[in-house]
């Protein structure tokens, strides 16, 4: 299912920008906009439960004051940085996303797909860097400009003048040296895991989900292309984990009752997706400048998703722990 909706959104980028051509930017900001209700801002909302569940746990208010004080303590620090340094704090939005999409898509590609050609942790990292970079990488080398309008918008809303620190990212010189040093990695990642698979179908999984990617985001404008991946690829991804970690969720999934494992996932994450949009809202408030324009309103959003992404990354990187994505059988050795 998580494949299949993953597939969905790059032909769907890929067809709409075939057919229409690059949308007016009103539409490439419906799915950023769908994601704040549904999948997206949802699918790191069970934070405080997938712990307790992975370890076969009861959920207690130690562990929920835990997991709160996580949020409040990191992402109120990183809220600082935006403020002191809001161009250092974006291009740490880009790295920590990088790592974190990356992240998601080695256990999919592992628990979901089998994959054999990563049973060392070489090999994993290094699928972690060319999935995470796919979408963080390959749009500034094919869509410079809005990349850097979207840099500039976020950056802005903190303090204008600081816009132009990112400007040298820009340079072509600079990106013909990200392309070429991306294209290569991403070369090599594949070339190693084909000589190390001993099944053939993950590896081709693994090959023309990369390959796919990497053409949704060369050619899909990426204001669209993040939209769609973000909703409908790493956060229905990451909403399936949470639900296997589950008994009851897993349960009704093992039985052919999906319905009602989204509603009980619907049900958990409805109350810290409405506090994630006061988030949302205290960034409003909190910002120096006040939003005007659409793209302002859909750069508060992102501010508020990086503010919820640093904490949420710690407790994923626990729950990998957990369930051994780096340290299972044949992992350790490397």
């Amino acid at each position: 299912m998580s494949l299949g909706l993953g597939a969905f959104a790059i032909v769907l980028g890929l067809a709409t920008v075939a057919v229409f051509g690059s949308p007016t930017m009103a539409v490439q900001y419906v799915p950023l906009a769908f994601s704040v209700l549904v999948f997206g801002v949802p699918h790191g909302a069970v934070d405080h439960l997938v712990l307790p569940r992975a370890r076969g746990e009861p959920v207690t208010r130690r562990a929920l004051a835990a997991v709160g004080l996580l949020y409040l303590v990191v992402g109120g620090a990183y809220a600082v940085v935006w403020v002191v340094s809001p161009a250092l704090a974006f291009a740490l939005f880009i790295l920590l996303t990088l790592v974190h999409w990356g992240q998601g898509d080695v256990y999919a590609i592992v628990e979901f797909a089998g994959a054999d050609h990563l049973e060392t942790r070489t090999s994993r990292v290094l699928t972690l860097v060319v999935r995470g970079g796919v979408p963080m990488l390959v749009p500034l080398v094919a869509f410079p400009d809005q990349y850097a309008f979207v840099a500039g918008t976020l950056v802005s809303l903190f303090d204008p003048a600081a816009a132009a620190t990112l400007e040298p990212v820009f340079e072509p010189s600079v990106r013909t040296a990200v392309a070429v040093g991306f294209g290569t990695l991403v070369a090599v990642t594949l070339g190693l895991g084909y000589l190390r698979a001993t099944s053939r179908g993950p590896w081709l999984v693994d090959a023309g989900e990369t390959l796919g990617l990497l053409a949704f985001f060369a050619l899909v404008p990426p204001i669209l292309a993040i939209g769609l991946y973000f909703t409908f690829w790493h956060s229905v991804r990451h909403i399936l984990r949470t639900m296997l970690v589950d008994d009851v969720a897993r349960q009704a999934l093992e039985r052919g009752a999906p319905g009602a494992a989204w509603l009980r996932f619907a049900r958990d994450a409805a109350p810290l997706t409405a506090g994630a949009l006061v988030v949302v809202g205290v960034v409003a408030l909190a910002v120096p400048r006040t939003p005007a324009t659409l793209p302002d309103v859909v750069g508060l959003y992102l501010v508020g998703i990086a503010l919820l992404t640093l904490p949420h990354v710690v407790v994923v990187s626990m729950l990998d722990r957990e369930q051994g994505i780096w340290s299972v059988d044949g992992v350790e050795g490397e």
